[in-house]
């Protein structure tokens, strides 16, 4: 074969999969930005239930076209603890099913279609003013890009099917033999570790099946190797992240090869089942698709019911490390690729704050009415940590918000943006009650019974008002607002009769102007926070 033949079928190859690849991330990114809230409230429906969580993976496989994106997105939800690793195991079987479909859509013969898709909705990209329509036009686009990359590498592919030399290398690698078929596995495995796609090594499959390449029985063997090759995506997910999201995806790795190990020694009879219920006659394509769907469908039935056990067996294997954890691993910019799950990782972050706020108040009840320095030391460092706590959410959206993201999703960035900034405001105030309480100590001065009674009062009915907030944020609780403002004038009205009963005391034996002052200060610090809080119930409203 000449130079310039191989040159160009090489720059064929690598430049149809560049633009099946880049298709495949495009039509993921558009349904994603399409359906983010959608998915979302998918993903709270994940259950210990194994079979919904194993319709919810195939589902959103199904839709965004990427078991890898499916795995990373599952990994990264394990790794910040709102998903458990039972449900993970589901999800991640779902998804085996669900990213079959590429196969199917690689199948078709429709790839004479793919350029003018891929131009028309371009044009309607480029012109479109509705972030809707643009999204669309993405998904469509990427669509488009996946039809024209395969033709691509369709013709790049043609001439080998007459090349000798080519030929007879294939030939070591024919599933005839058991060693034959275990190559043809480990090389299957081993290009989709490379590439990270089994939809791009399965569409590579079909495209050698289809122009006579290879056979049907060495694509089945391929097939399975790039059902082992794409668990190095979970694999490479789960570095430096904590042990249980190792554990997920350690999940999916055994389920694979344990799969594959167990088709073996049936290769030969699955293939001869495949050949029945699929004659030569039909189109390899479909053929192929066959064989893949079958394979993962078959891999579900078996090993859904054992998700149990398969769980025991990875908590012993993969042993606990106590090793110093990273400050904020719930902020995993690994999930970047999955907005939709970039953007609940960020609320769980705001929602970590409004629990370090409730403890806060927690323990600041106990330091007004016991002084205790062990206290007094866990206060200042939440508050540093709430403050850490801030800039890496703030960090974290400002880097998600690079990426492609819905209307929806960069309004919701934007309130979270919020809500942190209020969160950490009100445990800024909770100090400046702390270090009040403090000075007046060092003054040697006390509170009247009364006081004291007044500031435990008003101390307990924030704290609730915050609770009660912090509650409606986390449930997004549209209605909270209404019983804020209600709340919020009472805590007014106390704030404004403890200090008219306390100055009205000022002068007699009771009354110090100095504690008068400390007193009065810790009033507006109550009102500050009872503003900030009220923020917060406004954002959560879509007041702000």
């Amino acid at each position: 074969m000449h130079g310039h033949l191989i040159f160009e079928m090489i720059i064929k190859a690598v430049g149809g999969l560049g633009v099946f690849l880049l298709g495949m991330k495009q039509m993921s990114d558009g349904m994603q930005a399409i359906a983010g809230e959608k998915f979302r409230n998918l993903i709270r429906k994940v259950t210990d239930n194994r079979f919904i969580a194993t319709g919810i993976g195939a589902s959103i496989t199904a839709l965004i076209q990427s078991s890898s994106v499916t795995t990373v997105m599952v990994v990264g939800m394990v790794n910040a603890g709102i998903m458990n690793l039972q449900q993970s195991i589901g999800v991640i079987l779902g998804a085996d099913i669900g990213t079959t479909i590429t196969a199917w859509i690689v199948s078709l013969k429709i790839a004479d279609y793919g350029l003018p898709l891929l131009g028309f909705s371009a044009f309607v990209y480029l012109f479109a003013k509705s972030d809707r329509v643009r999204y669309t036009a993405t998904f469509a686009l990427g669509l488009g890009m996946i039809f024209f990359g395969l033709e691509i590498m369709k013709s790049g592919f043609y001439p080998l099917r007459n090349d000798e030399n080519f030929i007879s290398l294939l030939t070591k690698f024919s599933p005839t033999t058991l060693w034959g078929l275990i190559k043809c596995v480990l090389v299957g495995a081993f290009v989709t570790a490379v590439i990270q796609s089994s939809s791009a090594t399965v569409a590579i499959t079909i495209t050698l099946a289809q122009t006579g390449i290879i056979d049907y029985q060495t694509a089945v063997a391929l097939v399975l190797g790039e059902n082992i090759g794409t668990t190095i995506t979970a694999y490479l997910a789960s570095l430096g992240a904590t042990t249980w999201a190792k554990r997920a995806a350690y999940a999916h790795i055994s389920i694979k090869i344990m799969g594959v190990m167990l088709m073996l020694p049936l290769f030969h009879i699955y293939v001869k089942f495949l050949q029945i219920v699929l004659p030569e006659t039909f189109n390899i394509g479909h053929r192929i698709a066959v064989a893949h769907s079958g394979f993962n469908i078959l891999l579900v039935s078996v090993f859904i019911w054992f998700i149990k056990p398969l769980t025991t067996f990875l908590v012993t294997l993969v042993r606990e490390k106590n090793l110093p954890q990273s400050r904020q691993l719930f902020l995993d910019v690994r999930t970047f690729e999955v907005p939709f799950i970039a953007v609940q990782q960020s609320f769980e972050g705001v929602a970590k704050m409004a629990q370090s706020v409730g403890e806060m108040n927690e323990w600041l009840e106990n330091a007004l009415t016991k002084p205790n320095d062990e206290i007094d030391q866990k206060l200042m460092r939440k508050e540093v940590e709430l403050d850490v706590m801030q800039k890496d959410i703030v960090e974290y959206i400002g880097a998600l918000m690079a990426h492609t993201l819905s209307h929806e999703d960069t309004i919701e960035l934007r309130k979270q943006l919020r809500l942190a900034d209020e969160y950490e405001s009100i445990s800024d105030y909770l100090i400046v009650l702390l270090k009040l309480r403090n000075k007046i100590r060092k003054n040697g001065l006390k509170f009247s019974d009364q006081d004291k009674t007044h500031l435990s009062e008003l101390h307990n009915f924030v704290s609730a008002y915050i609770g009660s907030i912090s509650e409606a944020m986390e449930n997004k609780d549209r209605a909270i607002l209404k019983k804020a403002m209600s709340d919020g004038k009472i805590v007014n009205q106390k704030i404004k009769q403890y200090r008219t009963d306390h100055l009205n005391r000022l002068g007699t034996r009771h009354g110090s102007p100095l504690l008068s002052l400390f007193y009065t200060d810790m009033l507006s610090a109550y009102r500050r926070i009872k503003d900030h809080a009220f923020n917060i119930a406004e954002v959560v409203a879509g007041e702000k």
